[in-house]
């Protein structure tokens, strides 16, 4: 009686499946919401099926709707062939290279359409890694399946019949809150050491525990992730930072050891007072505002991320000599060429990076016309929220960030007014701007220049 009671609350079936069987769970036992399900969704899937041919949503669309949460996305898998899905949709397009897919569009929602993909073939190109570089072998249902990274992305449902199809037990697994690889956990990661990173954003994202065979190997094998092109893995970098559940993801990426490589000193970052603070509460600001629906700039996220990288060499020119402001942007090429090699920026995102960092000692500037025209800067919102962060953090005195707030919101005799007051800060006018023009004695050439040479730097100091 114990017995059957513990196999009815895992999903598990009284025998044991045979290889290639599927446990079928109608939908008393998933409990899946159909009001959860994309209309669309239903709409290929139904098409596909009246066409006679099979088509289920499979990934992680089920493993959201097990766990009673609209997946973002919804991927379609079927015996149909690229071609044949084509044929049946007015827009639809084929993709891919490594494995050829399609998309299906319905206004600007996107369905991806995948043919069941079979047992990969030896003869499939690899790298000397043994990393696959190109597959479109097809296949059956159960080669689909085995095929899938995770026992909890390998399930089928077919919303016609309601019905969820597991072949490796992701059922059980979800209700265990465990992350388990389908076959050898080592030769999977040589296969796409990708899935290293997944591994880690779904352990994060959906607080589960990782298997210990699953998770075993992934220290050792880390450095296979240099081999996979840089696209690649900016791409799951992006859907790791804007999971929702950010900060976990890179405390998770340090203990599998994952992160050398992929940011750069981060480790040492985070191990700083002020750097820990300010990219915690960069991350959970940018996990809050996801959690609410909200847009989130990737390049703010990678600014935040990196910007005591930028922070540290900026002093170090400075130390060395340079002005300050060629001193910040050398800083920025210094670390946008180091990360480039490794997560491919695009070009849009290091541009609003730079203007993020070159805005900062920007805002120190609180006379004359210089905050006027900054008020006119196109990403002056992302600046100001990244100034507020640095005053959130320690590093800079709040007075400036509560400055800067009062001048926004201010009319224009408000904003005349708060440009003659004196600000009683650490980091007040008299020290960040022009000083007040005073009566003096006229100096020679000579003298001006010693004296313009010895100007203080407007970088921020980090404690020692």
């Amino acid at each position: 009686m114990i017995k059957r009671l513990i196999r009815s609350l895992l999903g598990k079936s009284k025998k044991a499946l045979k290889p290639g069987q599927a446990q079928v769970l109608d939908r008393k036992q998933h409990g899946i919401d159909p009001q959860l399900v994309s209309s669309n969704a239903v709409r290929v899937t139904k098409t596909l099926q009246d066409a006679g041919f099979k088509a289920f949503i499979v990934g992680g669309a089920v493993r959201d709707l097990l766990l009673h949460v609209k997946p973002k996305d919804f991927d379609i898998a079927t015996n149909a062939t690229p071609e044949q899905v084509k044929k049946l949709f007015r827009r639809a397009f084929i993709i891919g290279r490594r494995f050829q897919i399609v998309h299906v569009m319905f206004g600007q929602d996107l369905l991806e359409v995948t043919t069941f993909r079979g047992s990969s073939a030896d003869s499939a190109p690899k790298d000397e890694h043994g990393r696959v570089l190109r597959d479109n072998t097809f296949g059956e249902q159960h080669e689909d399946a085995q095929r899938r990274d995770f026992t909890i992305n390998a399930m089928y449902y077919d919303p016609a019949t309601e019905t969820v199809l597991d072949y490796y037990g992701g059922i059980a697994d979800i209700r265990a809150k465990t992350l388990r690889i389908i076959g050898l956990a080592e030769v999977r990661f040589r296969e796409d050491p990708v899935r290293m990173l997944r591994a880690v954003r779904f352990a994060a994202r959906l607080n589960f525990t990782i298997d210990p065979a699953t998770s075993a190997p992934i220290a050792l094998m880390a450095s296979l992730i240099d081999n996979v092109p840089a696209a690649r893995v900016f791409d799951e970098m992006l859907k790791l930072l804007m999971s929702g559940q950010a900060l976990a993801c890179l405390q998770q990426l340090r203990k599998e050891g994952l992160h050398h490589g992929l940011l750069p000193l981060l480790d040492v970052v985070l191990e700083q007072p002020l750097g820990e603070k300010f990219v915690t509460l960069a991350l959970g600001n940018t996990d809050e505002r996801i959690r609410q629906g909200k847009p989130v700039s990737p390049g703010f996220l990678f600014a935040s991320l990196l910007w005591h990288q930028v922070l540290e060499k900026w002093q170090a020119y400075q130390a060395a000599g340079e002005y300050p402001i060629p001193a910040l942007h050398l800083a920025a090429d210094d670390v946008l060429d180091a990360q480039t090699d490794k997560l491919a920026l695009q070009r849009k995102i290091a541009s609003d990076m730079r203007d993020i960092w070159a805005m900062q000692p920007r805002f120190e500037r609180r006379t004359g016309k210089s905050p006027y025209k900054l008020l006119e800067h196109p990403r002056l919102r992302a600046g100001y929220d990244f100034l507020l962060l640095r005053c959130a953090s320690g590093e800079i005195q709040s007075g400036i960030g509560e400055w800067w707030t009062a001048f926004m919101e201010a009319d224009g005799s408000g904003r005349e007014i708060l440009l003659t007051q004196k600000i009683n800060t650490a980091g007040s006018a008299s020290n960040t701007g022009p000083a007040p023009a005073k009566k003096r004695k006229r100096r020679s050439p000579a003298s001006r220049a010693r004296s313009d040479s010895a100007a203080p730097a407007t970088a921020p100091v980090l404690p020692d």
